[in-house]
């Protein structure tokens, strides 16, 4: 099935039982005119002129689209509290990047958070990869206020390879984990990158030196498509297996209960859940606690 078949294909998922309510609350919503957009911490709308019941219209849209992980967004009063702070992973990335003029990519790019926070660098193309039709309806519900140039595509990491261009700057954030063969991961990634290119990308990570890595027998964390935590070394070796040049380490940083906690916009478990109560240090499952590595790998 080509790409084209593809996107035909998944495109009908918006038609599922689950699905066809959100997008149909979607499409009713009003279009405005004087629209202020804030791309900072918080992705902002403000709309001016807005009644009572369009508020609580939007309100009801996004209340539908829950669970909303990753963000903060806002328009005007209404705060939509996600259960990431995103903005915390995003600030800590952007020192190491440059997108100006550039064709960039997102893989795994969720509600398209990120995408939105990256236009403020003016690429020259922003694209979305997120197989996913709930997160594909939270993207358009932003979008129809903010009216972006960004391509989301519903394609997944394995399709990056495949895609009709390729990238100047990939970010994967948060994917490698669940994939149980991360190396082909990584190598599909290499081969969806130009020449020079740059791949973003952060994992979960256990301490060490040895080129080792931890494999959960059932869950990590309650998460059950968790495969392989590597350490730093480990994770270079797959770098350097699946073709890169060069890895630098950008940051190692233990998640904590600011950046990811239980809010009303998810109403299911949290960071808090997934640890043990008495050793916040260790998941419930008696492993590490989550501790993210933040790398960036170059094409040569």
């Amino acid at each position: 099935m080509n790409l084209h078949q593809l996107r035909q294909e998944r495109k009908k998922w918006l038609t599922w039982k689950n699905i066809r309510p959100l997008q149909e609350a979607i499409a009713t919503l009003p279009v405005f005119e004087n629209i202020a957009v804030s791309l900072g911490d918080t992705v902002a709308v403000t709309i001016e002129g807005i009644s009572k019941a369009q508020i609580q219209q939007i309100e009801e849209t996004a209340r539908i689209l829950m669970p909303w992980r990753k963000g903060p967004f806002a328009i005007n009063d209404l705060f939509i509290d996600s259960e990431w702070q995103s903005h915390i992973k995003y600030n800590l990335l952007e020192p190491h990047f440059n997108l100006e003029n550039k064709v960039v990519g997102d893989i795994g790019c969720n509600n398209g958070y990120y995408l939105f926070r990256m236009q403020t660098h003016k690429p020259k193309k922003l694209v979305g990869f997120d197989p996913s039709a709930i997160y594909y309806s939270q993207f358009q519900f932003i979008d129809h206020f903010v009216n972006s140039d960004i391509v989301y595509e519903m394609l997944g990491v394995e399709h990056v390879e495949f895609y009709e261009h390729t990238f100047d700057v990939l970010f994967c954030l948060g994917v490698l984990y669940h994939r149980s063969d991360p190396v082909a991961m990584l190598k599909s990634l290499f081969k969806g990158l130009n020449k020079g290119g740059e791949l973003i990308l952060d994992t979960f990570m256990i301490d060490g030196e040895e080129e080792v890595c931890l494999t959960p027998r059932e869950r990590y964390s309650k998460i059950p498509n968790i495969y392989f935590i590597p350490t730093v070394n480990a994770l270079k070796n797959w770098c350097y297996r699946a073709g890169f040049a060069e890895v630098e380490v950008l940051e190692i940083k233990k998640t904590d209960l600011n950046e990811q906690r239980k809010t009303e916009w998810i109403a299911t478990q949290s960071l808090e859940d997934f640890l043990d109560p008495e050793n916040p240090d260790k998941t419930v499952e008696g492993y590490p606690a989550p501790k993210r590595v933040y790398i960036k790998a170059i094409k040569a």
